[in-house]
């Protein structure tokens, strides 16, 4: 018989709370971007890069192409890596601008 580990009752701030806290100084321009728009439309089905961005940053364009609000980027950069075909561009947002993290 195995014996269960006490787990202590806490109460965390909710997903949305810990967001709110994220400050973020907008460079100005994105620095997320597709490679080659045409490749979403045409190749992709699953969309990964919306549904693995935990701040809903890329949403399901219209036309198949995803869009972009990158001034709610967590910089976690899953995007790029949950992409099947390569297609995203991505890099930090120029010093002095992004993300400020006040809870870790």
């Amino acid at each position: 018989m195995s014996v269960q580990p006490h787990v202590p009752d806490v109460e965390n701030d909710s997903l949305e709370d810990r967001l709110y806290t994220v400050k973020y100084e907008d460079p100005g321009e994105s620095h997320l971007d597709v490679t080659l728009p045409g490749l979403c439309a045409e190749r992709c089905t699953t969309y990964d890069c919306v549904s693995v961005c935990p701040a809903g940053v890329w949403r399901k364009g219209n036309e198949g192409v995803p869009e972009i609000a990158y001034e709610n980027c967590l910089e976690c950069g899953s995007c790029r890596w949950a992409c099947p075909h390569g297609n995203v561009e991505w890099s930090y947002p120029g010093t002095g601008s992004g993300v400020t993290y006040k809870k870790g």
